[in-house]
């Protein structure tokens, strides 16, 4: 019979090895607050928020990306057709300069807004109500935010391209997210607008 509180590895020559048991680890549970929108009504309700935010932000590719990756495109598409000879001279170029442009485009997409005492990161939505505080991050606080002392459940939105960003820390007891970390260009005016409509919230509540 095993001792309690371990477990046999092994044995080997007639000798048993034990280790101690580990417990399981703790379930990562999903941000309470993430929703994402299943129907064209709740699309279109979030297109008209966004339109009315008082702040909105895209967290956009660089500029250069845009003629720098067609170029890019181009030359691969010139390296295909002088690798396949007979192969029309069109088809490379119709194929990867308009997937360049799509990757883009996709890498490109998700926006940020305050808007209606809720944070919007694309498809999910914090109840300002909820906002304990916001801190500023520039691109050395973020990197160590993100380091190997990072939460294991925060809600993380991060574009590599983007070097600041801002930390929400919750004060929702049902939540387990302690906080979410997102990008942003303009990350003091973001702290400032969430800030703001937390307290106005806050007061109204």
């Amino acid at each position: 019979m095993l001792p309690s509180g371990v477990t046999r590895l092994s044995t080997f020559g007639g000798v048993a090895r034990y280790a101690p048991l580990r417990p399981d680890p703790a379930p990562i549970l999903p941000p309470r607050h993430t929703v994402w929108t299943r129907n064209l009504g709740d699309v279109s309700s979030y297109r008209e928020r966004l339109a009315t935010a008082a702040y909105r932000e895209r967290l956009a590719v660089p500029w250069w990306w845009w003629p720098t990756a067609p170029a890019f495109a181009a030359l691969l598409a010139a390296e295909v057709y002088l690798g396949v000879p007979g192969l029309a001279t069109w088809i490379p170029y119709v194929a990867l300069l308009p997937a360049a442009l799509a990757t883009l485009w996709w890498l490109g997409r998700l926006q940020i807004a305050v808007a209606d005492d809720e944070f919007l990161v694309d498809d999910a939505r914090l109840p300002l109500r909820f906002v304990a505080r916001v801190v500023a991050l520039d691109r050395v606080a973020k990197r160590d935010l993100l380091g190997p002392g990072a939460h294991p459940q925060a809600f993380v939105v991060q574009r590599p391209w983007i070097s600041g960003g801002v930390q929400v820390i919750l004060n929702d007891p049902a939540d387990p997210t302690p906080y979410w970390v997102v990008s942003s260009r303009r990350p003091k005016e973001l702290a400032q607008a969430l800030t703001a409509d937390s307290e106005r919230t806050g007061k109204a509540a």
